[in-house]
């Protein structure tokens, strides 16, 4: 099934995205840009208006390491990071996080660490606290196969 549109402005082409799935995954995000333009709090609102009209409970929504309370867990060097260089983008997905958190939706929330362009692995840990050192990476690759393979 493929949809286009652009999200939250056309939720015609997210209705249709949504209909007849048992599950939504949801991965946005500004891709280079240091400027969010409150694209995530905009957007889950809307992912959940979508899913709530087509009778769809089951969210998976992508986030990033150290949004909200996985800051206790982020190592220095990507906090120092994220306060100085990623905050807006950081507040956005807090935000979006808040109003995921309270639409009633089954929602997982999922966290990769710093993203990069390498291949598949198929090795990465999860949890819901992991000791992370350095500046962990996970490509986004294996962050798009964890959905799939979170049952193995």
């Amino acid at each position: 099934m493929t949809a286009k549109g652009s999200i939250p402005e056309d939720s015609q082409a997210l209705i249709s995205a949504v209909r007849d799935q048992d599950v939504v995954i949801s991965t946005p995000g500004v891709g280079t840009s240091l400027k969010p333009a409150g694209l995530i709090a905009r957007s889950v609102p809307a992912i959940v208006s979508a899913m709530r009209s087509q009778g769809v409970s089951r969210l998976i929504f992508t986030s990033a390491s150290g949004v909200g309370d996985t800051v206790r867990d982020t190592p220095l060097l990507p906090r120092v990071m994220i306060r100085v260089l990623l905050h807006d983008i950081y507040e956005d997905r807090a935000a979006g996080e808040r109003e995921l958190r309270s639409s009633g939706l089954d929602w997982t929330l999922v966290y990769p660490v710093t993203l990069t362009n390498g291949p598949e692995t198929h090795r990465f840990r999860v949890g819901e606290r992991l000791t992370l050192r350095g500046l962990p990476r996970i490509s986004r690759a294996d962050v798009a196969g964890f959905p799939a393979g979170a049952g193995r």
